[in-house]
């Protein structure tokens, strides 16, 4: 099939490109920056420095387009979130715009990447939380800012469909995480990030790691393989209400930097400095995978100690190679 991915030149995207041509699907790429800031670059039909907010650049790339899979968006960790809550809000306009031009050029089926930052803090506000099952998102108390976009979005999609009858998918992602991604910058997810605060230690470039909270925080954390593989699953499904695509095995902060330590095979002893006054996001939250295993018959499964191994080391690759050490 002839596949757009927005967002091409981030994260999720650039590994669903890479999945999609493994799968001989003729794919075309799309992102707001520079081909030479996208994090992977593969052999499809790229346009970098489009911006999906603009209409006329929505409609003119989705002519015989059979999917869509709309990723783009402004987002960031907590401190990116918290901090820019009207340029997260602004990404509406990109799934308007697609959303507008799949209904008149005939997409078949069109994917919306949202978020669990949907989900109601009410659940989410005590370390004794439950899973968030997809009914959780209402009534209506997401984050503010990104996770109203993703709801508000969410909501359009399903309209979408009911009136117009475009084929529509929602996978709500759950902190994913990986190879080929942000660590520093201040757009970094929590997993990323102290890797990072980690190798700078190890490298002799920090003296202590920062842990923004308590550390006793709970999160549930979804390798970027898995991300992927639900995805696809979810766009082949017929399912088109939202959907979790989240790994249901719960850790807390403390436990994540402890993990990252092992991965780093260091003897040394780290100190960590907890940060009570930095952005700490909620208190608890994991996926419930009941919906999805009823649906697609699966769930995320990769260990968080064995996908955070593998993301450990290509960032210690990439700053090895900033800072030349070896």
């Amino acid at each position: 099939m002839k596949i757009l991915v927005a967002g091409a030149g981030g994260f999720i995207g650039g590994h669903l490109v890479k999945r999609l041509i493994e799968l001989d699907h003729q794919v075309t790429g799309v992102d707001i920056k520079p081909i030479k800031n996208w994090y992977q670059v593969h052999n499809a039909l790229n346009f970098p420095s489009i911006d999906l907010s603009i209409k006329s650049n929505a409609t003119q790339l989705l002519n015989s387009v059979d999917w869509i899979f709309n990723l783009a968006c402004n987002m960031g960790g907590m401190g990116f979130i918290e901090n820019n809550k009207a340029l997260c809000m602004e990404s509406v306009l990109i799934n308007t715009h697609l959303l507008q031009a799949s209904r008149d050029l005939g997409v078949k089926r069109y994917f919306f990447a949202s978020s669990a930052c949907v989900y109601a803090s009410s659940h989410q506000n005590t370390l004794d939380f439950a899973p968030l099952k997809e009914s959780d998102s209402y009534p209506a108390e997401p984050e503010d800012g990104y996770g109203w976009e993703k709801l508000f979005s969410e909501r359009m999609c399903r309209h979408f469909n009911e009136d117009y009858g475009l084929e529509v998918r929602i996978g709500r992602y759950h902190n994913v995480y990986g190879p080929f991604g942000t660590y520093d910058g201040g757009r970094e997810k929590v997993p990323a990030a102290a890797c990072r605060k980690v190798i700078e230690v190890v490298l002799g470039l920090k003296q202590k790691v920062e842990v923004w909270g308590d550390g006793n925080q709970k999160r549930s954390f979804t390798y970027i393989d898995d991300c992927i593989d639900g995805t696809i699953k979810l766009m082949q499904s017929s399912f088109s209400q939202p959907l979790n695509i989240g790994s249901a095995e719960t850790i807390t902060i403390r436990n994540l930097y402890d993990q990252v330590v092992k991965a780093s095979g260091t003897k040394s002893q780290i100190q960590f400095d907890f940060n009570l006054k930095a952005p700490q996001g909620v208190r608890g939250r994991s996926s419930d995978n009941s919906l999805c295993q009823q649906i697609l018959k699966w769930e995320p499964l990769t260990p968080f100690e064995v996908g955070i191994g593998k993301t450990y080391d290509w960032i210690l690759g990439e700053m090895t190679r900033k800072y030349h050490r070896k």
